[in-house]
């Protein structure tokens, strides 16, 4: 199910080279959720502890250690020669069914090392999900609704990367969906797949994640997170992958935070909850204020986006700001199938093993998305003076 370990997103490699750079030593635990309450059987769960067995024997090969060299020039060959010698540890993690048959994985270690377990899971999950219930994807049905997603993007100028690796229905249909994408789809910009990319040359996309902020917000403090989370970016990347993403803490603190410096210095932002066409008035708005002209910056609509809503959005911001998209789900998991709507997130962490834990909390732009215990959301609303 995961035959690489570059099986995964960009952003987890960028990521996890930046806590190596400048937090070596801090600790994390991810925690695995579902958002619909999900009932999983004792056959899913077998299935799925034999997978995670065999992860622990997915390894950098010389051939992907130089292909990454060759084409991440912000990651250093230092890196992707200590991932040669990274594997998953089984022993790390934690599996396993409650009373009511709700899913419980957690995973701990050095956050270098346990960010790079997130995607792979949550893939494992849903596709194995799909086998113990006995669902299979018609791949000709598949390219049929894949086709009229690409025409769509084709006859609209509608640029778009393929983000669907974490709820992909399984990785044969994410492969046949990227080989689909790469023969016909003009405006598909990469994938975040950086296995995918290297097999079919595309391009990788991707950034940094909401956990790269809520570390530096259990750290440092809510009112201070995003500014810190951009700052230290900035030291690890000297400018490259600058797409900032703003909805960690809400998009109201994101951009009531942002400074002039970063507005300037950020190529743009991504939007990965929330209404997508409050958020464009709103970000305008605030590249007006400091002088900057919104045309040369891009939003990146991430927020569970279908080509239909795409387009809505691309024609609402023409001729304002340049817009881009990230199409997961809607692209690996169209099979006529409900996806499992499943996160993994960073739920704790210390800046060393020697510190005491201290939890981690995600505010969404949407309903229902807090992530953290009451508690703590709480605290982070009060910090931060957000009513909701």
């Amino acid at each position: 199910m995961i035959p690489s370990i570059l099986d995964t997103d960009l952003y987890k490699f960028t990521t996890s080279y930046a806590y190596i750079k400048l937090f070596p030593n801090a600790m994390g635990t991810f925690s695995f959720a579902d958002r619909d309450g999900t009932a999983y059987t004792e056959d899913f769960l077998q299935g799925l502890q034999d997978t995670i067995r065999q992860l622990g024997q997915v390894a950098l090969t010389p051939a992907e250690l130089e292909y990454m060299t060759a084409h991440c020039r912000f990651l250093p060959r230092v890196y992707w020669e200590w991932l040669s010698s990274f594997r998953f540890d089984p022993a790390q993690i934690t599996v396993r069914l409650d009373e009511c048959a709700r899913l419980h994985i957690e995973v701990t270690d050095y956050l270098y090392k346990a960010t790079l377990y997130e995607v792979p899971l949550l893939a494992i999950v849903s596709e194995i999900r799909n086998e113990t219930s006995g669902r299979t994807a018609d791949l000709d049905e598949v390219t049929r609704r894949l086709a009229r997603k690409v025409d769509l993007s084709n006859a609209n100028g509608l640029s778009f990367s393929e983000f669907g690796t974490r709820r992909r229905f399984s990785f044969g249909v994410q492969d046949k969906v990227v080989a689909y994408l790469k023969e016909h789809a003009r405006h598909c910009t990469g994938t975040s797949n950086c296995h995918l990319a290297m097999k079919y040359d595309l391009k990788t996309m991707g950034t940094h994640p909401h956990e790269w902020f809520m570390f530096h917000g259990a750290q440092f403090g809510y009112k201070h997170a995003n500014y810190m989370a951009l700052e230290n970016w900035v030291n690890v990347y000297d400018g490259d992958l600058g797409t900032a993403l703003a909805d960690t803490y809400t998009s109201d603190a994101f951009l009531s935070n942002l400074s002039r410096k970063q507005a300037k210095l950020f190529d743009g932002v991504r939007c990965d909850s929330g209404n997508e066409f409050d958020f464009t008035d709103r970000l305008i708005a605030r590249y007006r204020e400091f002088g900057i002209d919104p045309t040369t910056k891009t939003i990146i609509f991430s927020n569970a986006l279908d080509f239909d809503k795409a387009l809505q959005i691309q024609q609402y911001c023409a001729g304002r700001i340049r817009c881009a998209f990230g199409i997961g789900t809607n692209l690996t998991n169209d099979t006529g199938f409900s996806p499992l709507n499943i996160v993994m997130k960073l739920t704790r962490c210390k800046m060393n093993p020697n510190q005491e834990w201290r939890e981690c909390v995600k505010l969404s732009d949407d309903l229902g998305k807090h992530l953290g215990s009451a508690d703590e959301v709480q605290a982070c609303l009060y910090d931060l003076q957000i009513e909701k």
